[in-house]
């Protein structure tokens, strides 16, 4: 059964990207400096594979989900992916005001986080479902539909910009740390959702 798993990268304060954030500006001022663990590549997405043996596994593991569900901010911020985040595997765009015009590529928007889900999940068939977006992991949460997070840690403070959870309601959302991983310039958590009660 395919899994929902929150992907990000983000600062030890909790940020994903740094102040100012805008078209052209995807992760903000300073915010490049997340995903250096990243190595440098063109534009496509395995270009950007790490050579440090930990980022490596976890970058391949990434490019294995057979379906994307991300905000509409973040989507938009990165270009659309061009209509295609790694392997042509479909993308499903989490916004409450879809444009006239459609998608590019392997890309829809969706305006319902139950339906995103049903229809990322029908996509993906047996292999996990990739989740981008504070907006949309927020949502996603608050629905309890967030199965596991990969939270890629880099070691820095960016005081301010966009937080991963900043906009949840008070409830708690008990986590179980399954794996954990050192990779050059990066811890890699992962982490189980526990079902609330």
């Amino acid at each position: 059964m395919a899994k929902v798993v929150l992907d990000m990268s983000m600062s030890v304060d909790g940020f994903i990207a740094g102040p100012d954030d805008r078209k052209g500006q995807g992760l903000g001022a300073d915010g490049m400096r997340l995903h250096s663990w990243l190595s440098e590549g063109g534009t496509d997405p395995g270009s950007y594979r790490p050579k440090d043996g930990s980022n490596a596994a976890v970058f391949d593991e990434m490019l294995t989900t057979g379906a994307v569900i991300v905000g509409r901010r973040t989507f938009d911020y990165a270009d659309m992916w061009g209509g295609d985040h790694h392997d042509g595997v479909p993308i499903f765009v989490l916004t409450r005001n879809p444009p006239s015009s459609p998608a590019p590529g392997h890309a829809s928007y969706v305006t319902d986080v139950q339906s995103c889900v049903a229809q990322a999940k029908a996509a993906a068939g047996d292999r996990d479902i990739l989740l981008h977006g504070a907006s949309a992991a927020q949502a996603l949460l608050r629905a309890g539909l967030v199965d596991e997070m990969e939270l890629h840690l880099v070691p820095v403070l960016l005081g301010q910009g966009r937080r991963l959870f900043d906009d949840l309601p008070p409830d708690h959302h008990e986590l179980e740390l399954v794996r954990s991983l050192n990779g050059s310039g990066v811890l890699h958590l992962r982490f189980r959702v526990r079902p609330a009660g």
